[in-house]
């Protein structure tokens, strides 16, 4: 059966859920060290954080691209990823979505979130039809996510080298077993009717 085009899938329990994100280990390590991000991380610039570790890992080449060799997965309360749904706006200008282009714009200003949709990525990072959830955060809502809805970081790049070098030898079964279980995300569809068509 295939899979939804609009569908968020992630690692969740009752009260949280699993976004990546990838830094220098300048940020990286203190933060997963500390259980909490750094005086080094910016709480005034845009954050995005992906519910999928495959989109993640095809953004940051696996935790080699400069800037992004620590990978991180960070445990967040399910009551502010799903605030920052409610208060997002869709990161491009959708017709029949939106009255027009300026009421759009003048909504994308204010939001503390936008959302993008990209194709979700198999374990050799090749698109897929179905799409991953990007999550941007900024202005009140980085504040949130760093100070108040972070339950834990992680650093998981060993995962994402040894995932890597199993995808590399051919060794796809090894692979898909070592990665983090992601499930559809139960949210109501009313929080993301606003974010697509």
């Amino acid at each position: 059966m295939a899979e939804p085009k609009f569908q968020i899938r992630a690692r969740h329990t009752d009260s949280t859920i699993t976004v990546y994100q990838a830094y220098s280990p300048a940020i990286g390590l203190p933060a997963a060290r500390e259980n909490r991000f750094p005086a080094l991380w910016r709480r005034d610039r845009m954050t995005w954080i992906k519910p999928s570790f495959l989109w993640m890992m095809y953004r940051c080449g696996w935790g080699t691209k400069e800037g992004q060799e620590t990978v991180l997965a960070v445990e967040i309360l399910r009551e502010g990823f799903e605030w920052a749904l409610r208060h997002a706006c869709l990161s491009h200008y959708e017709p029949g979505l939106h009255a027009d282009r300026a009421a759009w714009k003048r909504r994308l200003k204010q939001a503390p979130a936008r959302v993008q949709w990209d194709p979700e990525r198999d374990l050799r990072l090749q698109p897929l039809d179905h799409r991953s959830l990007q999550l941007g955060l900024t202005g009140e809502a980085a504040r949130l996510y760093a100070d108040e809805w972070t339950v834990s970081i992680t650093d998981v790049t060993s995962l994402a080298r040894t995932v890597r070098a199993h995808v590399r030898n051919g060794h796809l079964d090894a692979a898909r077993q070592l990665l983090p279980s992601e499930r559809p995300y139960p949210v109501n569809e009313e929080i993301l009717s606003h974010l697509h068509r």
